[in-house]
């Protein structure tokens, strides 16, 4: 149906044969692309052959309803049969070209809206809702969604005055569709399955897949029962193509997961001492714990800080490479990220009556107004953090931390992998040779 739909649209707006387009002036502006709701229905009438404005009109209110064409004075997706302005959907936005839209789209075009500072551009009752309800939903990524709306915003600005206005009615109405008003039919979830569960509510799902080869997914009118009776043949055969299908998918989710698995057991198997015997021997089938030694050694082994390249947490989680992350990090004056992160996890372990006092402590030196070691912290966390320190615990910090910890670890952390600081190190483990005597009293060379 979408296909029909889009030939329809494509020769509405034929420049010999279609619907002229023109910029209308109206009291001291003008509106540009525009076309009537009138000049729709007649072309309708005219080019489809059809004698009933009733009937051209139900049909344009099928090709608005799936955002081909909107209004620019509100937000309901029907045609008028009068002097109503309409204009025409990009085909960037058209159902066919566009993937389902995420929540978090939704979020980044709610964001930029704010930051338009325009009248026409503010934000309804029902969508600042929204915002406040994906903000909290998201509120670790929002620090990211608010700088992907900020990009955009930048990119906008830089078009031309008459583009950008069509373009931001041609977004609204995308989401219109996706997202719509209440009360208003979202015709993105009436499908046939759904349509057919509402007439025989006791029947059982086949399966929880979408056959898009037998449903029609864009159909906002609902359809009588005889219009789904199809031979039991024909819908076994359907049913068949739509599992070989699936069976023939390059990856699923479950082959990625999989993958995932297997990367990271790869990853991890020489430090696994079940699988790679350990050198120089192994501490739990022996008694020499030379090797529980050399992990708590100053001196880190090859493996060892091979090991901190993996992830940020590996690094921190031993002193040495803690102790050399610390270090690069005061070589950029950008070390009071770390002590932050350190002194909280100090906190978690602290007797329970010093905890409070601690507590305050840590905000007067990283969170008070001229603080010796200021840390940045987005308003979300900040506002959280200051609010549990009203009861201060063990975990007042936390939401502050987890933001702290994800800046060194998108930051700092890759600047340090590529630091002479660390591979200098790293080759030079490789050169090493550790000398530890056996059990024996031979010695064994251990990298």
């Amino acid at each position: 149906m979408a296909r029909k739909i889009e030939d329809i649209v494509t020769r509405i707006q034929d420049e010999t044969e279609g619907v002229p387009i023109r910029t209308v002036k109206s009291f001291m502006t003008k509106i540009p692309s525009v076309v009537t709701g009138a000049e729709i229905v007649q072309w309708l009438m005219k080019n489809l052959s059809i004698d009933d404005p009733a009937e051209a009109m139900h049909i344009g209110s099928l090709i608005a309803a799936q955002g081909y064409i909107f209004p620019i004075s509100d937000h309901l997706l029907s045609l008028k049969d009068d002097g109503t302005f309409y204009r025409f959907q990009a085909p960037y936005f058209w159902p066919s070209n566009c993937w389902e839209p995420e929540n978090t789209d939704y979020a980044i075009y709610l964001c930029k809206r704010t930051m338009q500072n325009k009248t026409r551009l503010e934000l309804a009752d029902y969508e600042a809702e929204n915002l406040a309800r994906l903000q909290r939903a998201f509120a670790r990524k929002w620090e990211f969604i608010y700088m992907q709306a900020e990009a955009q915003v930048k990119i906008d600005r830089k078009k031309d005055k008459t583009e950008r206005k069509i373009l931001d009615s041609q977004e609204r109405a995308f989401w219109d569709v996706h997202r719509p008003v209440p009360g208003c039919v979202n015709t993105t979830e009436m499908d046939i399955r759904k349509c057919r569960r509402m007439k025989n509510p006791h029947r059982r799902r086949e399966h929880i897949y979408t056959d898009v080869n037998q449903l029609d997914l864009h159909r906002p009118v609902h359809v009588t029962e005889h219009a789904f009776s199809r031979s039991s043949v024909e819908k076994t055969f359907e049913n068949l193509l739509f599992l070989t299908e699936q069976k023939n998918r390059n990856v699923s989710k479950f082959a990625r997961a999989l993958l995932t698995l297997i990367t990271y057991t790869e990853q991890y198997m020489e430090y696994d001492p079940f699988l790679m015997a350990p050198e120089p021997s192994n501490p739990w089938t022996s008694d020499d714990p030379t090797f529980w030694d050399l992990e708590a050694s100053k001196e880190p082994s090859q493996q060892r800080v091979k090991k901190w390249g993996f992830s940020l947490e590996e690094a921190l989680k031993d002193p040495a490479g803690r102790e050399l992350f610390l270090k690069f990090l005061e070589s950029e004056f950008s070390s009071e990220n770390l002590r932050f992160w350190l002194a909280v996890q100090g906190l978690k372990r602290m007797p329970q009556q010093d905890v409070a006092q601690r507590a305050q402590d840590i905000w007067a030196e990283f969170l008070a107004e001229g603080a010796p070691s200021s840390i940045n912290l987005d308003s979300h966390s900040y506002e959280r953090t200051s609010q549990n320190l009203k009861d201060p615990g063990r975990y007042s910090y936390e939401d502050a931390q987890d933001h702290i910890y994800k800046l060194m670890k998108s930051d700092s952390y890759t600047r340090f992998l590529r630091s002479n600081v660390y591979q200098d190190l790293l080759l030079a483990r490789k050169k090493v040779c550790v000398c530890v005597p056996s059990s024996h009293g031979s010695t064994s060379a251990y990298k």
